[in-house]
This record gives C-alpha cells, sequence and structure tokens, in this order.
C-alpha cells in the first residue's frame, strides 16, 4: 500500500463528514470512487481501523466510528502508518508474543458467557470459510475479542496498535489472494485449544495456548521468508 492511496482514503473521510454509525459503501463502489485497487483500499481501512476510525462487523460491514485514541504527529503511537513503516513483520509478530498471551490469561479470568459463546462461534466457523478473505475477517475478529474479554481498557487499546501494525506489515504476506484456506490449516487446531481453555477458565492453558498459536504463525513466516 502506497502512502498516496492512504492519503487518498483520509482525504475522502476529511471532505465526506461521515458521522459516528454511518455504513461505509461496499469495497468494489469505494475503490473505483477512489481510484485504487481494491487491495490498497483495504489496508489503508485497515490503517483507520487500527486508529480507531473504522469498526469492521462481520457479516455485516465497515462504519465509521470515534477515535478512542488521539493521533499525534510525528510516528507516535497512535500513528499506525507511521509504525509500520518502520517496524519489520519479525518486530511485529513479537510484539505479538510480548502482549496476547497474556490478555488470553485475563480473558480467562474476565471472560463474559456471551463473550465466550461468541468465541466459540468465530472459532467453528473459521474452518468453514469460503475464501481468505473471509477467514482473516473471522480471525481478526476472533483476537479483538480475546483481547476485549481482558477487561483492561489500555491493554486493550496497545492491542489495537500492535494489531493494527502487524495487519499491515504481516498478515497479508501469509495469506493467499485466491483461494480457501485448507482444511488442514494449523490456526484452526490451535484456536480450538485457545477457546477450550478460556472455557474452562485454565488461565495457564490459556495463555500457553495462544503462545504456542502466535510461535507457530512465527515460524510460518519464517520458514516462508
Amino acid at each position: 500500500m502506497s502512502a498516496k492511496s492512504l492519503d487518498r482514503v483520509r482525504a475522502w473521510f476529511a471532505t465526506a463528514e461521515l458521522s459516528e454509525g454511518t455504513k461505509l459503501p461496499p469495497e468494489r463502489e469505494l475503490a473505483s470512487m477512489l481510484g485504487l485497487s481494491r487491495a490498497d483500499l483495504r489496508n489503508a481501512l485497515l490503517v483507520l481501523e487500527a486508529e480507531g476510525r473504522l469498526e469492521r462487523k462481520v457479516g455485516s460491514g465497515t462504519y465509521v466510528r470515534q477515535p478512542v485514541m488521539p493521533r499525534y504527529s510525528g510516528g507516535a503511537v497512535g500513528d499506525v502508518a507511521a509504525l509500520a513503516e518502520r517496524t519489520g513483520p519479525h518486530e511485529a509478530m513479537v510484539a505479538r508474543l510480548a502482549l496476547e498471551p497474556e490478555l488470553t490469561q485475563m480473558a480467562a479470568l474476565h471472560a463474559t458467557p456471551r463473550q465466550l459463546s461468541e468465541l466459540r462461534r468465530l472459532c467453528n466457523a473459521m474452518p468453514n470459510a469460503r475464501s481468505w478473505r473471509v477467514y482473516e475477517e473471522l480471525d481478526a475478529a476472533f483476537h479483538d475479542l480475546i483481547a476485549k474479554s481482558a477487561g483492561n481498557p489500555l491493554l486493550y487499546d496497545l492491542f489495537k496498535i500492535v494489531n493494527g501494525v502487524r495487519t499491515v506489515v504481516v498478515w497479508r504476506r501469509l495469506s493467499p489472494s485466491d483461494g480457501a484456506p485448507p482444511t488442514n490449516y494449523h490456526s484452526f487446531r490451535e484456536h480450538e485449544k485457545i477457546v477450550a481453555a478460556l472455557e474452562n477458565r485454565d488461565r495457564p492453558a490459556a495463555q500457553k495456548a495462544m503462545r504456542t498459536h502466535l510461535q507457530s504463525t512465527l515460524n510460518s513466516m519464517t520458514a516462508d521468508a
């Protein structure tokens, strides 16, 4: 994704004056409107989502929201695009390894029954994803909900920053553009272990399951490099 693509999307948001809760047009329509490829549009929207300006709802669409954290000049923590420019894929995954296992063990204690039910639904839906795009949306919702279920708003905001950078610099390097995940994709089993540990309120097992999952993803990324 070029800086010009992101600037074009930002400019459209500024001039469109979209209010909180407004649903964005379909990607195909918006990409055509802005003269961008769908891939460049998606990456730009991911940056805005990580900055708290958008919210994706699986099966519903993408909605405008007011950012929870302010963006700072000079590439500080709120500027996901600037962070992504100076962060490598390995660094992004190491940051996830430092943060997400801790959030997961906290979620084992604090997650509500409703949150656990939704995590189970997302886990069961991923093996049936008809495309990598659908899988990515489900996976993003899965990890986001675990972080939110930890019950610590500050750590959740840090997760959103790390996840936004990770998405830009790592995830789309790992996912093929066509087809769907294979039936034996390693994440399916790993997600199942994470959910099972959360449902059992087993904090050490939840922490270990998330660390194993992220390490597996890092190993796959290294092997493909």
